[in-house]
């Protein structure tokens, strides 16, 4: 590397920590201010910022070229499908709480089965949804312990978290982890014991941490000092909440350009929607859409690519993935 090179490197490196300590500064800051903030108010900032970042991030978002480089010695999805689909659900409040069995019964009725993840110290999770949403053949997962924006704040505070967070996963004998926010610190995550976690993404330039992993693929997170690690499941789909809130786009046309390209590249598509935000009747509020285009979302891919299409539940992802990375490391 000649001195050009190298000072090139460590003024980027400067650079990205310095952001990195804006951002922090900045998210802290709000999620301090945001109970004072009327409702209407936070979605008019917002709106506004993601305005900004939609233009700042054209070309990266929300299909970034590069994710779709397939793995190294890929051997393909189970059945030799072309891609895989991965359906989750975050239930914020007690309000998508309320919501759940109408979103189960609709996938249900379409062949569909996804992760409904929950935040316990919230809302009073109810133990008979959970109990039938895993005789169904659901899954349910553990979404932080408070949707408050600080479970990253400090290590310490992380690893006190993640205890009480341990005793929520055994109680429930959930197996996956998704992250408020999408707010990540993947080594401090080995604190959690999951077999998958998914708080990253290929590319979101309007997250609160909007380093993206880069791949429509999971991958590895491997353990340290005797730890077993743990498999990513980064979402590769935009969020709901992004698309038909902030952005108040009226059609699915982004979800089903994505999905096609995914399935061109021969990726994992993972979507994340929420309950909360859904509105039944087919109207739309402040911070609602119909659920309508959700439906139609899944119409889509069970008509355009019938038979072509993996559907796992996280957990099986996360097994399947473990089981050929296992196989590659026996292979030498």
């Amino acid at each position: 590397m000649d001195n050009q090179s190298g000072l090139t490197r460590k003024i980027r490196l400067i650079w990205n920590g310095l952001a990195g300590n804006i951002r922090f500064l900045r998210n802290k800051v709000f999620y301090d201010i945001k109970p004072f903030l009327p409702r209407a108010l936070q979605i008019y900032v917002r709106r506004a910022i993601v305005k900004r970042q939609r233009v700042a991030g054209a070309g990266l978002w929300p299909i970034h070229q590069g994710a779709g480089k397939r793995p190294k010695n890929w051997s393909g999805w189970p059945q030799q499908h072309q891609f895989a689909l991965v359906l989750m659900h975050d239930v914020d409040g007690a309000r998508g709480q309320n919501k759940c069995r109408g979103l189960m019964e609709l996938e249900e009725r379409k062949g569909f089965r996804s992760l409904f993840s929950f935040v316990p110290k919230d809302y009073q999770v109810s133990a008979i949804l959970r109990q039938d949403l895993l005789r169904k053949g659901f899954e349910v997962g553990v979404h932080g312990l408070k949707h408050d924006g600080k479970l990253f704040t400090t290590e310490q505070s992380f690893a006190q978290q993640a205890e009480q967070i341990n005793q929520y996963l055994k109680e429930w004998g959930a197996v996956g982890f998704v992250s408020p926010s999408m707010h990540h610190n993947l080594n401090w995550m080995h604190k959690l014991n999951i077999e998958y976690d998914t708080s990253t993404f290929d590319t979101d330039p309007f997250e609160p941490q909007p380093d993206g992993v880069g791949t429509i693929f999971p991958f590895a997170v491997p353990g340290s000092n005797g730890q077993p690690g743990y498999i990513e499941l980064p979402y590769t789909l935009p969020q709901d909440f992004t698309l038909f809130v902030l952005m108040q786009e009226k059609t699915i046309d982004i979800w089903k350009n994505k999905l096609d390209w995914i399935a061109e590249k021969g990726g994992m598509a993972l979507l994340i929607t929420h309950p909360d935000y859904m509105n039944g009747s087919g109207g739309t509020v402040l911070e609602e859409y119909p659920m309508a285009l959700y439906e139609e979302f899944l119409d889509y891919v069970r008509d355009r690519y019938k038979g072509r299409y993996w559907h796992p539940l996280p957990k099986e992802m996360a097994r399947f993935w473990r089981a050929i990375m296992a196989a590659k490391r026996a292979e030498g």
